[in-house]
């Protein structure tokens, strides 16, 4: 396992997103977290949308995730976002098992996810989203699984804000089968399993997600746009870890068993240099 050190206690929102856009681009696992932490939800936000500025991709949608009770009372929100990049958008692929990179040294972990698919933009300027208001934006409500993936292999630890300055912790998105009628059925009908290495880790389903999927997509719609990123047609926004967070190791399969019958499954490859540069063509 390769990793870069961490740099000294003094960096700028763009030397900390290079640091961490660089190291997943090179697939190295960083030593610790590049600069000083990040005081607020506000300064990791800016830190992420440097990050976001210099990736060479643009962002097709949203992961939301669920801040512990504990760090909710601290940081005063109780949800953050990630963006969601074109090509870590894998659809579902009859039979096969689709594949997560895994940067060796860095952390890993698999999401059950009910996940949104918007048929409208939404409003600009619009910052008080209820989820009734939210489901009007809605074309489709599909299954999946997130892959939480970043070079830090103690993300989760260090917060709720290290995790929003690198990505959301998001990784990739494995987008399966639309949930037909999914607004006449209730939420615990809409239940799942994950299973690591074939060990039951976790289950859950829809009801599982604080407020419901419909609330995780209101935060969304509200919080991007108070940054100036409102989100668009066709976006698609997971909408939280519906069984859990289950860390995943190189080499390891997974899956996720969704009410109904349909079964999704990944597997956990490690990840190799990507050969791009950062968006700016600097040489990291």
């Amino acid at each position: 396992m390769n990793s870069t050190p961490a740099p000294a206690a003094s960096a700028t929102p763009i030397e900390v997103a290079r640091h961490f856009v660089c190291a997943r681009l090179n697939a190295r696992a960083l030593a610790g977290y590049p600069g000083p932490l990040p005081g607020s939800l506000d300064e990791a936000y800016a830190r992420q949308d440097a990050a976001i500025e210099l990736w060479p991709d643009r962002v097709v949608g949203w992961k939301v995730g669920k801040i512990p009770s504990g760090w909710a009372e601290v940081v005063g929100e109780e949800r953050l976002v990630g963006p969601i990049f074109a090509a870590h958008v894998q659809p579902q692929v009859s039979g096969q098992s689709l594949v997560i990179a895994v940067i060796d040294g860095g952390f890993a972990a698999v999401e059950a996810e009910y996940i949104f698919v918007l048929g409208d933009s939404a409003a600009p300027g619009k910052i008080d989203w209820t989820p009734e208001e939210a489901a009007g934006c809605v074309a489709e409500l599909r299954i999946g699984i997130e892959f939480a993936g970043s070079p830090l292999a103690t993300i989760n630890h260090l917060g709720p804000a290290v995790v929003v300055s690198d990505f959301g912790n998001n990784a990739g998105l494995l987008l399966g089968p639309v949930v037909s009628d999914w607004r006449a059925q209730a939420l615990d009908s809409l239940r799942c399993e994950t299973f690591v290495g074939g060990r039951l880790v976790g289950r859950g389903g829809a009801a599982s997600i604080s407020g419901g999927p419909l609330a995780a997509l209101a935060f969304a719609l509200n919080r991007c746009a108070r940054r100036g990123r409102p989100l668009h047609a066709g976006d698609v926004v997971s909408t939280g870890a519906s069984t859990g967070i289950h860390d995943i190791r190189i080499g390891e399969q997974a899956r996720v068993e969704f009410a109904g019958g349909v079964v999704l499954h990944c597997v956990a490859e490690r990840a190799e240099p990507r050969g791009l540069l950062p968006r700016d063509g600097r040489l990291c």
